[in-house]
């Protein structure tokens, strides 16, 4: 399939060459040259505006957007729009609100544009080699686009989920459970940590993904961090977070149904931004593992 791809940040740049090791005829588009030059040098076909992207796109348009969700997000939508025909189609694979979700997908049906939103998990590894994908929209629009989402994904790891909005309302409970695991594993090395502050933690993460119940990528990445650093003394512990999880936790507030769990993790990204904790620095190297989120160093 031909596909535009507007955005090469750390998710887009490794999904363009995953969409292209699938056999899948690129033209991306970024407004930072650096990495529209890195791109285009494995090969990608790269356009210097939205416009002349949409114009090397043949037939039925099938554009990916992999940009921050908010405004930017309507920022690509404002231009694109005029460059599209009734019957393309625009897939949202960022970490959108689905309200937002829902407003865009209803301003370019009055054009004929279909809008598929899909919630893209696996973080900046997943990205290359497979990730885990959650789609919303018009049931034939997914048929059409079907074999492009099973060829990037991971093995039985897409699905669609239903009526416009229901990948990113997958994709934010998802993140909202996120929330919570990454939490629970940090809780539990901190208490270890203050038992004996020599214990070998990165040691203890990897027994306990090998046959133990809370063997979890998650706790792969908790390795990988404490093989790197020990105590990890070169980080603070501020936990930053990206929206879902508030999202989550206000849209379950609306519904009145209780998560506690994630409602204190998110609490606990707060507070670290005040208090620098072992725990934070936890899921700050988590964030950092899987997803190259930036830490704060000392």
């Amino acid at each position: 399939m031909q596909i535009g791809l507007i955005g090469l940040g750390k998710m887009g740049y490794n999904l363009a060459l995953n969409f292209k090791s699938k056999g899948h005829e690129v033209v991306a588009f970024d407004v930072n040259k650096s990495a529209m030059e890195k791109i285009a040098a494995e090969q990608v076909a790269t356009a210097p505006t939205i416009g002349d992207m949409a114009l090397a796109l043949k037939d039925r348009k099938v554009v990916w957007i992999m940009v921050p969700a908010g405004n930017v997000v309507d920022v690509v939508l404002s231009n694109l729009k005029y460059h599209l025909a009734p019957d393309d189609i625009v897939i949202d694979g960022g970490n959108s609100h689905f309200k937002d979700t829902l407003t865009r997908a209803r301003d370019l049906e009055k054009l004929g544009i279909h809008y598929l939103d899909c919630g893209t998990s696996g973080g900046v590894t997943g990205a290359l080699h497979g990730v885990c994908t959650m789609i919303g929209g018009k049931k034939e629009v997914f048929d059409y686009c079907e074999a492009l989402f099973k060829s990037i994904s991971v093995p039985n790891g897409y699905l669609y989920c239903g009526k416009t909005g229901s990948g990113h309302f997958t994709k934010m409970v998802h993140n909202g459970i996120e929330y919570g695991m990454m939490q629970a594993i940090a809780e539990g090395m901190e208490v270890l940590h203050r038992q004996d502050s020599e214990m070998d933690l990165a040691a203890v993460a990897k027994v306990w993904n090998h046959g133990s119940v809370v063997r979890s990528w998650l706790m792969e990445l908790t390795q990988r961090a404490l093989e790197k650093d020990k105590n990890l003394e070169s980080i603070k512990g501020v936990m930053h977070s990206s929206g879902e999880g508030k999202w989550t936790v206000e849209t379950a507030l609306e519904m009145g149904v209780p998560t506690p769990v994630i409602t204190m993790s998110l609490l606990m990204r707060y507070r670290s931004q005040t208090e620098d904790t072992f725990s934070g620095k936890i899921v700050a190297a988590l964030r950092n593992e899987f997803g190259g989120h930036a830490v704060e160093k000392k």
